[in-house]
């Protein structure tokens, strides 16, 4: 296999898709216009994988020879797949944004495993950066995405993807035909405008109209091929694309559908009727997409991407997985055997495998350079920092680039590895170091939230004037926004270390540890553990630790 640095400026050189690794188990979240605060399409993406090194993509847009031929690897393991036609002219792509402000995002639903092409060229991955590329809209990409599948087969198992532009957002899900036929079949369907949708790893799309040209599109054969395969056998009008492709089954209710209920109940209180589903012990499903309570902000996406069931029967903090500092997450595998019994822990939408995540915001009232604002984060979305990157940004902040690090090359330089050292020690401690690894967090993105309008205003003027002006005040501005993130972390990394060293917690006051009269360090406070956990020890080792009323002499 050719060498990670190596193989990266192959990709800049051809311009096909980064990333070795694989995104599995991710979530999303799609607002349209009507749904948002300001009028903004918003989507959320978590690239949830244990082998991935969170950075943020970027290729430049070009004009390209005639001729051109464009080498595909598989974005999860940098598999040569084969060549396609490069197009004569590709956009500028920032992450899952590109210079238009249309966003693509992705969860896998594998669905029948029969359907993958062995033998296809597209795999998911290439196929989102390869479109974001060529595609100037959310319609345009619907289109490319299945063009370039038909002609090159689709590698990958079932996928659902987000798709959005300025104006419009799409949920596109797709399968593979099995090596013995190329292309995909595939339904893609436009979220009302007023209404919010989510996906997490399986199938969503039940039952479409057919009819309904205008907000849904689909391949001829979607119905035809199932019924050929024996997937389904009803009328047109009861096709279910989910039901035929990807059946649910309980693992897709707990660990995929769950996280949509999650983040539903967020943003509307009635979805707590379907908390029986989300259980798996209720078959009246989920809808695709529901009307929010009030209008959804950048800020409550973010913080649903940080959902971890709390104040749910799903919440993970309060059993005994949780350790003495009711940590909501749990070590994989995510199923496991007692006395031949299966058991399973819950799958949040926050997770520690996150390589990175964002939420996308495209605005359709502003130029695309300043209306296209990717809040990009590194590392597990609940202890993470979005910081805007606009897309008129012309190179990506170094700690946010590849650099030297990867998965296995520490760098202090590397945000992913600075994020991870602060998240790792908050694994230990969480109940304890949340609370000051939340100020930290609010205080940045409360800074980007003021911050916001005045570089919108100065930047769209700037815009008017010059362009190129424009970018370059974009590009200090996130540039700078991410060095001053990055400094902050990892002087809240040194200040966790110092406040809970060897188990103890060295009193504090904003931030400045006391000392004692003498100028030496105040007395080290020892807090211990929660009352609940004591109790559980108790009961696991009955009177074995209990301290006993005897005298020896």
């Amino acid at each position: 296999m050719i060498g990670k640095r190596a193989f990266a400026i192959l990709l800049l050189t051809v311009g096909v898709t980064g990333g070795f690794n694989t995104s599995e188990a991710c979530t999303n979240v799609l607002v349209t216009k009507g749904a948002s605060v300001d009028g903004s399409t918003i989507i959320s993406y978590s690239a949830d994988s244990h082998d991935l090194y969170g950075e943020l993509y970027y290729w430049p847009g070009r004009e390209w020879p005639e001729g051109e031929m464009l080498n595909v690897y598989e974005w999860d393991t940098g598999k040569y797949l084969g060549q396609i036609p490069q197009a004569r002219k590709t956009y500028t792509v920032i992450g899952n944004m590109n210079e238009h402000q249309l966003t693509i995002a992705e969860t896998t639903f594998g669905g029948r495993s029969e359907l993958v092409d062995t033998t296809g060229i597209i795999d998911y991955g290439s196929l989102i950066y390869i479109t974001l590329q060529r595609a100037r809209t959310a319609r345009e990409a619907i289109s490319i995405m299945a063009d370039l599948t038909e002609q090159y087969g689709y590698y990958s198992s079932g996928e659902s993807f987000s798709i959005a532009d300025p104006n419009e957002v799409w949920i596109l899900e797709m399968i593979g035909k099995g090596s013995e036929n190329k292309g995909t079949v595939w339904v893609a369907v436009r979220i009302p405008d007023g209404y919010v949708s989510a996906h997490a790893n399986q199938a969503r799309i039940t039952t479409f109209n057919r009819k309904d040209k205008e907000n849904v599109m689909y391949s001829k054969d979607v119905i035809k091929f199932a019924s050929e395969k024996g997937y389904f056998d009803g009328k047109d009008d009861e096709f279910s694309f989910a039901d035929a492709y990807a059946p649910l089954d309980f693992e897709a209710v707990r660990f995929c559908e769950a996280r949509v209920w999650s983040a539903f109940r967020n943003v509307n209180s009635e979805m707590d009727k379907y908390v029986d589903f989300a259980l798996g012990k209720s078959d009246e499903r989920l809808p695709l997409f529901i009307k929010p309570e009030k209008k959804v902000s950048v800020r409550d996406v973010q913080n649903i991407m940080r959902d971890t069931y709390e104040g749910t029967p799903l919440s993970m903090s309060q059993d005994p997985g949780a350790g003495p500092y009711s940590a909501p997450y749990r070590w994989r595998p995510l199923t496991w055997e007692v006395d031949g019994e299966t058991y399973f822990n819950e799958r949040a939408i926050a997770t520690q495998q996150t390589g990175f995540t964002f939420v996308a915001q495209m605005r359709s009232w502003l130029p695309n350079p300043v209306g296209g604002i990717l809040w990009f984060g590194v590392d597990d979305a609940n202890m993470t920092v979005f910081v805007p990157m606009y897309m008129g940004m012309t190179s990506i902040p170094e700690n946010y680039a590849q650099g030297e690090a990867d998965l296995l090359t520490f760098s202090w330089n590397s945000a992913f590895w600075v994020f991870n050292w602060v998240a790792n020690q908050a694994y230990n401690r969480y109940s304890h170091m949340i609370t000051d690894i939340r100020k930290v967090q609010t205080e940045l993105e409360d800074k980007f939230e003021l911050y916001g309008p005045i570089i919108d205003e100065a930047a769209a003027k700037l815009y008017k004037a010059n362009p190129e002006y424009a970018k370059a005040f974009l590009t200090d501005y996130s540039h700078e926004q991410s060095r001053q993130t990055v400094d902050k972390w990892k002087k809240l990394g040194e200040f966790l270390m110092v406040k809970y060293l060897d188990g103890n917690l060295h009193p504090e006051k904003n931030g400045v540890f006391l000392r004692n009269e003498h100028g030496n360090p105040a007395h080290a406070e020892f807090p211990g553990y929660s009352q609940d956990y004591y109790k559980r020890i108790v009961e696991e080792t009955k009177d074995r630790l209990k301290v006993l009323d005897k005298k020896y002499y």
